[in-house]
C-alpha cells in the first residue's frame, strides 16, 4: 500500500494549504483574491480527476466512492464562494469595515479552512479526521470574528467554547473506539485506521462501540448544527463574513456529517451493536420541528437562514438515520441540494445586506424592485430551500417522506409537520422581502450574479431531470451506507 499517493488527492492537500502560506504574506488585494480563486479551481479540477484515478488506500489517505461525493460537492461550492468571495470582501474593504491586512488574515484563512475540510474528508485515520475537524474549526472561528465588533467577538466565542465541548467529546468517542479495537487488532496505527476497523469490527467489544458511537454523534453533532446542540451556529452566520455563512451552510456541516456517517458504518457492521439509526432519527427530527418553529421568531435575515440550515440538517440526518437505498438516495440528494441552494442564498443575502447597509428583515423590502437580480434570486432560492417544486430539493424532500411513510407512518407525522411549519415560515418571510414598496438604498452594488445563478441553474435542472450516470453514482453510494 502507498501511504502517501502522489496524485488529485496530493493536489487537494497540497494546493490549499501551500496557497494558505502564500497568501498569508501577499498585499495585493485584487492579486490575492484571484490567487483564492484560482487555487480553489484547481482543487476542484483535481476532486474531479479522483473518478479517473483513485489511489490505493494507505494508513493516513483513504479515497472511496463515499468520500468522492464529500470531496467533489466540497471543492465545487469552495470554489464558487471564493468568486462570491472576491466582490463581496471587494466592497468590505472599500467601506473599510476589513483593512489590507485582515482581507491578507481571511484569504489565507479561506484556503487553510478548504484543506482543513478537505483531509477530513479523506483521512483514513480517526485521529487524524478529529484533528483536521479540529483545525477546521479553530479556522472558522477566527474567521468569524474578524469584524472585530463586540458582537461578531462574542459570536467568535460561543462558537469556540460550544465547539471545543463537541471536539471534546469526539475525541473521547474517538479514544473509546481505538479501546475497543485494541485487543483485537493491538496497539499502535492499525487500531485507528479505518480500513482495519471496518474489517475487525464484528470482533470488537460492542458496549465500548454504543457508547463511543453516543460520544461521536453529540460530538460531531454539535458541528453538525443539531439541535439542542445548535447555539453556536445563528450566531456564527449573523456576526461573520457572509462568505463563511455559506461555507458553513454548504460543506462544513457536511464534513461533520460525513464522520458521523462513518462511524455508523462501523456499528453497523458489528452485529452485537446497537442500531445508530433511531439516535440520528431523534436528533434529526428534533432539529428540524425546533428549527421550523424558530424561523418566525428571526428578526435577522442571516440568522433566519442559518436556523433553515439547523432544519435541512435534521432532515439529512433523520433520513441517513431511516436507512435503506431510498432514504440513503434521499439523504445523498438532500444534502446536495441542500449545499447548493443555501449558498446561493447566502450569495444574494450577502450583497442585499451590503446594498442596504442592514440584515435586519424588517428595514427590507421590495428587493425585486429595487434590485431585480438579487431579489429574484433571493425568491428562487427561498422557494427552492422550501421545497417547492420544481426544484431538487422538493424531490429529495419527497423520496425522505414517501420512503418514511412506506416504513415508518408514525414517524411521518412529526416530519410532514417540521416540513410544513418551516415552509409556513418562509414563505411568509419572503413575500415582505421580495415585494412592496422598496426601504433602504437603492444604489447599485457591485456583485458577482454568476455563482449564484449557476447553483440555481443546477438546482432547477435535479427538480427537472437527473442524469443516469448521477443517479447510479447515488445509488451505489447509498448502497454502501446500508
Amino acid at each position: 500500500m502507498n501511504p502517501l499517493p502522489v496524485d488529485g488527492i496530493t493536489l487537494i492537500l497540497a494546493v490549499p494549504a501551500a496557497t494558505s502560506v502564500l497568501l498569508a504574506s501577499l498585499p495585493n488585494y485584487r492579486l490575492s483574491a484571484r490567487l483564492n480563486v484560482l487555487s480553489a479551481f484547481l482543487t476542484f479540477l483535481a476532486a474531479l480527476s479522483l473518478f479517473a484515478s483513485k489511489p490505493e488506500p494507505g494508513p493516513y489517505i483513504l479515497v472511496d466512492d463515499l468520500n468522492i461525493v464529500f470531496v467533489v460537492l466540497n471543492t465545487f461550492i469552495g470554489f464558487t464562494t471564493s468568486v462570491f468571495s472576491a466582490s463581496y470582501i471587494a466592497h468590505e474593504l472599500e467601506t473599510e469595515r476589513l483593512t489590507p491586512a485582515h482581507l491578507r488574515f481571511y484569504h489565507a484563512m479561506y484556503q487553510a479552512l478548504l484543506f482543513a475540510m478537505n483531509l477530513a474528508l479523506v483521512a483514513n485515520n480517526i485521529g487524524l479526521m478529529w484533528v483536521a475537524i479540529e483545525m477546521a474549526t479553530l479556522t472558522t472561528v477566527i474567521m468569524v470574528g474578524i469584524y472585530r465588533t463586540d458582537a461578531a467577538i462574542e459570536a467568535a466565542w460561543k462558537y469556540f467554547i460550544l465547539g471545543s465541548v463537541g471536539i471534546a467529546l469526539a475525541l473521547f468517542g474517538t479514544i473509546l473506539v481505538y479501546m475497543a479495537a485494541r485487543p483485537v487488532v493491538g496497539e499502535g496505527l492499525d487500531g485507528m485506521v479505518w480500513t482495519v476497523l471496518i474489517q475487525r469490527v464484528s470482533s470488537f467489544d460492542p458496549a465500548l462501540l454504543n457508547l463511543a458511537f453516543v460520544f461521536l454523534l453529540l460530538g460531531y453533532g454539535t458541528k453538525v448544527g443539531l439541535a439542542p446542540l445548535h447555539a453556536w451556529l445563528p450566531d456564527a452566520h449573523a456576526e461573520g463574513p457572509t462568505p463563511i455563512s455559506a461555507v458553513l451552510s454548504g460543506l462544513l456541516l457536511n464534513v461533520a456529517l460525513y464522520a458521523v456517517l462513518r462511524f455508523k458504518l462501523l456499528l453497523a457492521a458489528n452485529p452485537a451493536a446497537l442500531t445508530p439509526g433511531p439516535l440520528m432519527v431523534t436528533l434529526g427530527l428534533l432539529s428540524l420541528v425546533f428549527a421550523g418553529f424558530m424561523l418566525y421568531r428571526r428578526r435577522d435575515i442571516k440568522r433566519m437562514f442559518a436556523y433553515s440550515s439547523i432544519e435541512h440538517m435534521g432532515i439529512i440526518v433523520f433520513a441517513f438515520g431511516m436507512g435503506g437505498p431510498l432514504a440513503n438516495f434521499a439523504g445523498l440528494l438532500h444534502m446536495t441540494m441542500h449545499s447548493l441552494t443555501k449558498s446561493a442564498i447566502f450569495f444574494a443575502v450577502g450583497h442585499i445586506a451590503q446594498a442596504k447597509g442592514t440584515q435586519k428583515i424588517a428595514d427590507l423590502h421590495g428587493l425585486t424592485v429595487s434590485h431585480p437580480v438579487l431579489g429574484w434570486g433571493l425568491v428562487v432560492g427561498v422557494v427552492a430551500i422550501a421545497g417547492m417544486p420544481p426544484l431538487g430539493i422538493f424531490m429529495s424532500e419527497f423520496l425522505v417522506v414517501s420512503s418514511t411513510f412506506a416504513r415508518a407512518p408514525l414517524l411521518a407525522l412529526p416530519l410532514v409537520l417540521g416540513l410544513l411549519v418551516a415552509f409556513g415560515a418562509l414563505m411568509l418571510r419572503v413575500h415582505g422581502l421580495a415585494f412592496g414598496e422598496p426601504t433602504g438604498s437603492s444604489e447599485p452594488v457591485q456583485a458577482s450574479y454568476l455563482p449564484m445563478i449557476g447553483h440555481l441553474a443546477l438546482v432547477l435542472m435535479a427538480g427537472i431531470y437527473l442524469p443516469p450516470p448521477l443517479v447510479s453514482w447515488f445509488r451505489h453510494v447509498a448502497g454502501l451506507l446500508g
